[in-house]
């Protein structure tokens, strides 16, 4: 298991600003190496602001958005097009303004989809989306994502992974329906951390004082059934992306004094 590596921006506009950059030169380098880039996005004010931030950066045209396979940590199991659903959220800080291919682009089943009310059929549908996707060079029955990104709640929940709930002892799935969520929509669909630790990089972005507790926990060796964002790692990295507020309560031995 790799040990976390921290980055502390000053505040959460400049941290958005170079997870984008940061982005942008993961894609290019994997698009260079074999021709395409797979990307988990994120929702929640963190995700989104990566994702407006990515709009707007002056290299956003050296990615060739044509051959990008773009997919979901989680969703809110809502209607398509509502505005709460992460999907929505990133169409209208990013995706509708880059010149991306539909095919390549894997939006998570809607409520009012062809599963209607049952989740759990839309988590696997999901869940087949993703094998077929897989390759025989991958890490078991999804994609190796090159970045799965995940903002992390003020509970320690990452994607719709809540501490104690099911869908976080989830060993052998790798998306599930989420029912009783304590935040709303109670109903949602989320990888688990099977699938989450397949990725070759994982990315957990936290910004605000809300979320200092969060991170403090799940950097001090908390348990992932207790705090999901401790059980989220990548295969060759994982990373935290954090602003100074988020940072607030961890020790300064956990990260150089020069990344803040």
């Amino acid at each position: 298991m790799n040990t976390p590596q921290l980055v502390v921006h000053r505040d959460k506009e400049l941290m958005a600003q170079a997870a984008a950059a940061r982005l942008i030169t993961k894609i290019v380098d994997a698009q260079a190496s074999r021709g395409y880039a797979s990307i988990v996005l994120t929702g929640g004010r963190n995700g989104n602001g990566l994702l407006a931030a990515l709009a707007s950066a002056p290299a956003r045209d050296a990615v060739d958005w044509t051959h990008i396979d773009l997919w979901w940590g989680d969703e809110r199991y809502l209607p398509e097009g509502d505005p709460d659903r992460n999907h929505t959220q990133a169409r209208a800080a990013l995706l509708d303004a880059v010149p991306l291919d539909p095919a390549r682009v894997h939006p998570m089943p809607a409520s009012d989809g062809p599963y209607g009310a049952d989740v759990e059929a839309a988590a696997e549908a999901y869940a087949a989306e993703l094998a077929k996707a897989a390759g025989p060079e991958n890490h078991g029955s999804v994609p190796a994502f090159d970045v799965l990104m995940l903002g992390v709640g003020p509970d320690t929940h990452v994607a719709s992974l809540f501490p104690e709930l099911p869908a976080v002892r989830e060993t052998e799935r790798t998306v599930v329906g989420v029912h009783g969520a304590p935040k709303p929509p109670p109903t949602r669909i989320s990888l688990t951390l099977p699938a989450i630790r397949s990725a070759r990089e994982v990315w957990l972005l936290a910004a605000g004082e809300d979320k200092a507790q969060a991170a403090a926990i799940a950097l001090s060796g908390a348990g992932e059934i207790q705090a999901p964002a401790a059980g989220a790692r990548g295969r060759s990295r994982t990373l935290w992306l954090l602003d100074a507020a988020a940072a607030s309560q961890l020790p300064r031995s956990l990260y150089p004094p020069a990344s803040a």
